[in-house]
């Protein structure tokens, strides 16, 4: 009797969050927001792309240069072109040899641009989220959301609609990177660009979630949509800080745990071919997601709104 007393409460909570989300989901894609935000990670996908081509482009006419006044063949050009290759995706790779051969076939220009993304895109989930609960709050209209749905099904509701967007504006970015890797590079087949595309679009999924949570929770803590961002910064830097110093302190450091606590750390093994490194991974990133929702909901709950 207590389980089916409980059952329509569930279904109820469900219904509530979907309403949630569905109407700041569209909210979100109607204001001008979504197209700045679209704007601004494009231009800096685009510049970050466009500099990092051009690098490898001048590397690689430098090098020819010096094999042409050595008098080298084009087989050995080639071969020396290829161990640059090799070198510089197992510096990003880690020398991981599993994820060497998995990203064989993807260019170089593909992996930097989405390695130094993501170190942004925590900031860009910042920029994009900061006033998804602070917004509400500070003028009190919070209070007629929860009138009408729990706190609960509110908290999820936002952070499912500030989720949805993200991933459908790095959905955007992805495939443009790709078509461009495609057009500049004809070795790279229809099929690797679909299979990585998909591969590097979840690793972007599981990456960001956790801080969309992160976003949530800091303008829980907040009236004011500025605090809530001042804040938000803060705490990435203090998570880049973390992640940084324990990396510095190496396997014997007193301080090497530090790194643990920090989501970015776990971001290594985002595009591991492997199910266990990957499983690792996600299950890291879905902690930190988690025990950020529930600091926001413990917030949330408490707050006199």
């Amino acid at each position: 009797m207590r389980n089916s007393a409980r059952f329509p409460h569930t279904l109820d909570g469900l219904k509530e969050t979907l309403v949630i989300w569905s109407a700041e989901l569209r909210r979100a894609v109607r204001s001008g927001r979504a197209v700045v935000l679209l704007g601004l990670y494009s231009m800096f996908s685009a510049l970050v792309l466009l500099v990092v081509g051009w690098i490898a482009g001048q590397v690689r006419e430098a090098v020819n240069k010096q094999l042409e006044t050595a008098g080298a063949n084009a087989d050995a050009s080639a071969q020396v072109a290829e161990e640059m290759r090799k070198g510089m995706l197992g510096f990003l790779t880690s020398n991981d040899t599993a994820m060497m051969e998995a990203l064989a076939q993807v260019p170089l220009e593909v992996l930097l641009v989405f390695k130094i993304t993501l170190f942004f895109l925590p900031a860009y989930v910042a920029l994009m989220g900061f006033d998804q609960i602070s917004g509400e709050v500070g003028p009190r209209s919070m209070r007629y959301l929860t009138v009408r749905a729990r706190r609960s099904s509110v908290l999820l509701g936002k952070f499912l609609s500030q989720a949805t967007l993200l991933l459908g504006l790095v959905l955007i970015i992805d495939l443009a990177i790709f078509i461009y890797a495609r057009i500049a590079n004809p070795d790279f087949g229809f099929g690797h660009v679909v299979l990585n595309l998909l591969k590097f679009w979840l690793a972007a999924i599981v990456f960001s979630l956790s801080y969309v949570s992160l976003t949530t929770l800091c303008s829980s803590l907040f009236r004011s949509p500025a605090v809530s961002l001042v804040f938000n910064f803060i705490a990435l830097f203090v998570f880049w800080l973390m992640d940084t110093i324990g990396q510095a302190s190496g396997e014997t450091g007193a301080l090497r745990f530090l790194k643990y606590l920090s989501p970015s750390h776990y971001a290594g093994d985002l595009l591991h071919p492997k199910l266990a490194e990957f499983g690792a991974s996600g299950a890291a990133y879905a902690g930190f997601a988690t025990l950020f929702l529930l600091g926001a909901y413990a917030v949330l709950r408490a707050r006199d709104l």
